[in-house]
């Protein structure tokens, strides 16, 4: 939700900013797709990127953190050199430009940006998915903002996965998911609460 300079300091700031564990949605979602070439969005410290490779996938992540994606590379050499010869880490904000080439799967989570830097964004990822291929966008609900988690007061940089599904183009995509699914999260009083995820999958048609 920051600029690339707050995200680099807030990586240099600790070893670690997230768990090490693949976010659950890409877990569910591209469990069962057959492996490919993927683009991982805002890739960060390399969980899902590492865990689609993995999996035989040939994937490109993308940061704007070069800090985060030197820790992935480290990470991933205790994965052994099968997984890291599928893995390629690029430097980019791909909010100031166009992506290149397409991938049978374009995964993006929680990137919270405005209007109209959202819509260009999505629709430049839109873009990047091959034929027969997999759009997946996960981001924090509205409705969080209701809840007691920690979320930035500013409605606008939040989505439904109904409103992402509306921007494709009905003749191109079927909508595999869009719905706000709910998962348990701790506040900062250490209470249980059930927050939302908006989750969009779309495949392009062939």
């Amino acid at each position: 939700m920051d600029d690339e300079q707050t995200w680099e300091e807030r990586y240099r700031s600790r070893s670690g900013v997230w768990s090490g564990r693949p976010n659950p949605h890409l877990v569910a979602e591209a469990a069962e797709l057959t492996p490919g070439t993927a683009l991982d969005v805002g890739a960060g410290e390399g969980a899902d990127a590492h865990w689609l490779a993995e999996r035989g996938w040939r994937v490109t992540a993308v940061d704007f953190s070069t800090t985060a994606l030197q820790r992935a590379a480290a990470r991933a050499e205790a994965l052994g050199a099968d997984v890291t010869h599928r893995l390629n880490w690029v430097h980019a904000d791909l909010t100031t430009g166009p992506i290149e080439g397409h991938f049978d799967l374009v995964t993006a989570h929680f990137m919270h940006l405005p209007e109209p830097q959202r819509g260009v964004l999505y629709a430049r990822l839109a873009a990047a998915v091959a034929p027969g291929g997999s759009l997946l966008i996960v981001g924090h609900h509205p409705s969080d903002l209701q809840t007691t988690v920690p979320r930035p007061p500013v409605p606008e940089l939040f989505f439904t996965a109904e409103e992402i599904a509306a921007s494709l183009d009905p003749d191109g995509w079927d909508i595999v998911v869009a719905e706000a699914r709910a998962r348990v999260a701790t506040d900062p009083d250490d209470r249980e609460v059930t927050i939302h995820d908006a989750v969009l999958r779309a495949r392009r048609r062939p």
